[in-house]
């Protein structure tokens, strides 16, 4: 796939989306995801723990039908108190 500097590479939808995640407080991500997913199946995995432990990475892979769905997810996610960064 070619990328050019001004373009923006062509998703091909449905697809299935990775979000990583970095949060302070796993339970409270936890349940935000599951707020955010509704009935939708997802899966989440941890990825890694900061050296204090005061930050957790998350990976979240999710089946999404537009951009308009992932992008909704993205700011949705990116909403909540616990989590600190959406990527």
């Amino acid at each position: 796939m070619e990328v050019l500097p001004d373009k923006v590479p062509a998703i091909q939808y449905p697809a299935e989306w990775e979000f990583r995640i970095i949060c302070d407080n796993v339970e409270k991500t936890v349940s935000a995801i599951t707020e955010v997913m509704e009935k939708r199946e997802y899966d989440l995995q941890a990825s890694n723990i900061s050296k204090k432990g005061n930050y957790f990475g998350l990976v979240l892979r999710v089946m999404v039908i537009d951009e308009t769905q992932r992008n909704s997810d993205y700011e949705k996610l990116k909403g909540y108190p616990s989590i600190r960064y959406v990527l």
